[in-house]
């Protein structure tokens, strides 16, 4: 007797690949699978070519709910979808940081919308076709969900899901997340799926591929402002490597609380870290942690742009500043003077930091049982955008909110960006980054 024929899971199928297959696994586990595409968006105004139009998905994941013999439906959040989310990144952009939709489509809209309707069509869990993967322990009599890693290094997904509370953990199921691409394309094209050979979808979250300047003007106005080319030797005040206690430096280490209580860890693997670091003042931390602030003194003007609310730090495409000796990059925007500064070369010190801070009311523990407390801090592996090599930092957190401080620097960080931070392959928390 199959344990599964009475749960029921509503999967999302957004009309790709990764999605099909997902839901053909499911039901050959035997579980009680019900189709489901979300339209979120339909102003193809806006999209660069019709390659990712809602219709053309609804109907290829319908003709995979055929295919599969499962129920279809297809639920319209395009106004929470609009208010959550579209709104979040005209906000964002406007006060001059870069959003991640993507991460906030996965937080409010399918583990948020998704998951309420999935329950009035009584579903036990909800599934996706991320890359990435669940697991759980027992801890003090409760049981405590994990987010993996995918266990394909090129398709890994974790990052896109690194808000996730444990309650929406607990209703999700990730069917793909045990296997590779090639794999899912092998098994699409077995059960000759219409999605088989389909390219993956590229852009915003349910929206696609888009003109973003377009996009942005719907609601944020062109606006003529100077671009100020920065020398590379103006000060960057928040470069770690000048900091006389750097953690590689002689200094005096101590071992510090891991925070990782769910590894059992030994005394010589504990990590160490700079003790004049960890108890730094707010002054120095704010330094090491903030971005370099500029004035059109500390430059010359090379040109023009239409808004400085249109661009983002490493930005290198749209500058329209022909000439240099090395290609121009955004090192810093002030949407209130509407100023864009831009740097030389992608070695310019502007492009660089070495750490970050995510104010307190923007922390998010995924894993609760092993967030810091004020005063505290640990080690952890960290990444400021998808697919990006994890790097170590140290995370220090104080009332105000949280210090990351990475071993090496950063490149292209950038305010409203998404830190996720992680222990081995485990997601722990993540935060958005203050500026």
């Amino acid at each position: 007797m199959n344990t599964n024929a009475k749960v029921r899971v509503v999967v999302g199928l957004s009309g790709g690949v990764d999605s099909s297959v997902a839901a053909y696994l499911l039901k050959e586990q035997g579980f009680d699978v019900i189709g489901v595409f979300m339209k979120n968006w339909h102003d193809e105004s806006v999209l660069l070519s019709n390659e990712c139009p809602w219709v053309e998905d609804s109907t290829d994941a319908m003709m995979v709910a055929n295919k599969l013999d499962i129920p279809f439906l297809v639920l319209d959040f395009s106004e929470e979808y609009r208010k959550r989310i579209v709104d979040y990144m005209f906000a964002e952009y406007q006060a001059g940081r870069t959003p991640n939709p993507d991460i906030l489509c996965n937080r409010e809209v399918k583990f948020d919308l998704f998951v309420k309707a999935a329950d009035k069509l009584g579903a036990d869990y909800v599934a996706t076709g991320h890359y990435c993967r669940k697991a759980s322990i027992e801890k003090d009599g409760q049981t405590i969900y994990k987010l993996l890693a995918g266990a394909d290094p090129n398709k890994d997904q974790s990052y896109f899901l690194c808000q996730l509370s444990q309650e929406q953990l607990s209703k999700a199921l990730f069917p793909i997340g045990d296997i590779l691409k090639p794999e899912v394309r092998r098994i699409a094209r077995e059960q000759d799926l219409v999605t088989a050979e389909k390219k993956d979808s590229q852009g915003l979250c349910f929206i696609g591929k888009v003109h973003l300047p377009v996009f942005l003007q719907q609601q944020l106005k062109p606006r003529q402002g100077d671009t100020i080319l920065i020398h590379p030797e103006q000060p960057v005040h928040n470069n770690l490597e000048k900091y006389e206690d750097h953690p590689s430096g002689n200094t005096t280490i101590q071992p510090v609380r891991s925070n990782l209580s769910h590894n059992e860890m030994s005394a010589s693997d504990m990590p160490v870290i700079g003790v004049s670091l960890v108890e730094s003042d707010h002054d120095t931390l704010d330094k090491i942690c903030s971005a370099t602030r500029y004035t059109p003194e500390q430059g010359i003007k090379v040109g023009t742009h239409n808004g400085a609310h249109y661009y983002t730090v490493g930005q290198r495409k749209g500058l329209q500043v022909g000439g240099m000796e090395k290609p121009l990059f955004v090192i810093a925007t002030d949407t209130k003077n509407n100023i864009v500064y831009a740097g030389m070369g992608d070695d310019h010190p502007g492009l660089h930091r070495q750490g970050l801070f995510v104010a307190a009311k923007d922390v998010h523990w995924i894993r609760e049982d092993v967030k810091l407390a004020p005063g505290e801090s640990s080690r952890y592996l960290a990444r400021i955008r998808y697919r990006q090599p994890l790097s170590m930092a140290t995370l220090i957190m104080r009332d105000h909110g949280l210090y990351i401080v990475f071993d090496t620097l950063q490149k292209s960080v950038a305010g409203g960006q998404f830190v996720a931070w992680y222990s081995d392959d485990e997601c722990i928390g993540s935060g958005v980054i203050s500026g």
